[in-house]
């Protein structure tokens, strides 16, 4: 599996999935079938979702299989029989995907990924796929909204500690940097997949040495050639910003260094940063960046931006690793065509809840583009 994650994660599947590959089994005669997955609502009524989550699902069907402790547990349920227990201890998935890139646009009820192969192969994945993909498109497409919103500026996860567990946190960092973030604070993501890494300080370090400046100072000389300050732990204009223009013309200047950035996680955002960015142009710190955190979204930092807030950078956490204003993915796999006597022959799922209803048969996807937008 990942670098990150040794454990065999095979049976993330629901029981029924199971039972029907039994059925299957028993029947002897298995024609390929072609699963679509696609998606019936975009998340917070925008115009379209971010595809993500494909390189785990490779990495899923590539490594299915069923250990001496998968059967041993299957067979204390007393539902199968010995000979498809058989059957599973020897399994390898041998069906073949097909699946848009990571980063794509996708729209609802379109197919972004198809899968044929035997039944019970193609049964045997759904929730896998589904639990990756409806994660990372999810916080994908979060990450993308929140991008454009930050209209230019950086936009960083800080989400981990208020993801709903270590694989949210890894994925969704992730799945956030498909979406357009530049990087992530969390930095096992960072190292297993390559995504650039930013932090700065916590509160705790400024604390820990009582006096601020102190804090600053040290700081400063630990990392003079990255040395970005958090300003908000007392009091943001009469002492965190002042003290950090203290920092940078006593401690860093002399060192031929100077401060990269100041960081505001409380507080009016839009007010202090235009405060901020007055007094860091006075001291003839024009280059200082100004970054900020703090529960933000699209919403807040669209508002932030339209009250003028002087402002380069967004740390975006627990809205955008949970997406918390729309936290469901709506993806699902549907069974669309079985093959009979070489070709694919349509099946068509009926509903009185006509968005239940599915697009039968094998399909090809087309963009049209009109003034370079699909």
């Amino acid at each position: 599996m990942t670098q990150f994650d040794a454990r065999n994660v095979s049976m993330v599947m629901d029981l029924y999935e199971l039972t029907m590959a039994e059925g299957y089994f028993k029947s002897g005669d298995q024609p390929r079938v072609a699963f679509d997955v696609f998606y019936r609502k975009v998340p917070d009524g925008g115009g379209f979702a971010i595809f993500a989550g494909l390189e785990q699902i490779i990495e899923y069907v590539e490594n299915l299989r069923f250990d001496d402790s998968d059967v041993s547990y299957l067979r204390s349920l007393n539902l199968f029989s010995e000979d498809f227990l058989d059957y599973l201890r020897k399994f390898r998935f041998r069906g073949d995907i097909y699946a848009f890139a990571e980063g794509t646009i996708i729209y609802p009820q379109e197919p972004f990924m198809t899968v044929v192969a035997s039944p019970i192969d193609a049964q045997l994945i759904e929730t896998a796929i589904l639990s990756q993909i409806n994660h990372q498109s999810l916080i994908a497409t979060k990450a993308r909204r929140i991008v454009k919103a930050a209209d230019g500026r950086s936009v960083f996860d800080f989400g981990a500690r208020r993801a709903h567990n270590l694989d949210a946190a890894i994925y969704g960092a992730r799945a956030a940097y498909i979406g357009g973030a530049d990087g992530t604070a969390t930095v096992l993501a960072a190292k297993t997949f390559g995504i650039p890494t930013t932090g700065t300080m916590a509160h705790s370090w400024v604390m820990y040495f009582g006096d601020e400046f102190e804090a600053f100072k040290r700081y400063a000389l630990l990392y003079p050639d990255s040395a970005s300050l958090l300003v908000d732990t007392y009091d943001v204009l009469h002492s965190g910003v002042p003290n950090a223009i203290k920092t940078a013309k006593e401690v860093l200047e002399p060192l031929g260094k100077r401060l990269k950035a100041v960081r505001l996680d409380s507080g009016d955002l839009a007010y202090l940063s235009k405060k901020t960015r007055a007094m860091l142009d006075d001291a003839g710190l024009q280059d200082c960046k100004i970054t900020v955190s703090n529960s933000l979204d699209e919403y807040t930092i669209a508002s932030i931006l339209a009250q003028g807030g002087q402002i380069d950078g967004f740390g975006v956490g627990e809205r955008l690793i949970t997406s918390k204003s729309d936290p469901i993915f709506s993806g699902v796999y549907k069974l669309v065509a079985v093959e009979a006597g070489g070709k694919f022959s349509p099946r068509i799922k009926l509903s009185e809840a006509v968005e239940k209803m599915t697009n039968p048969g094998i399909k090809k996807v087309w963009r049209i583009y009109q003034n370079g937008q699909a």
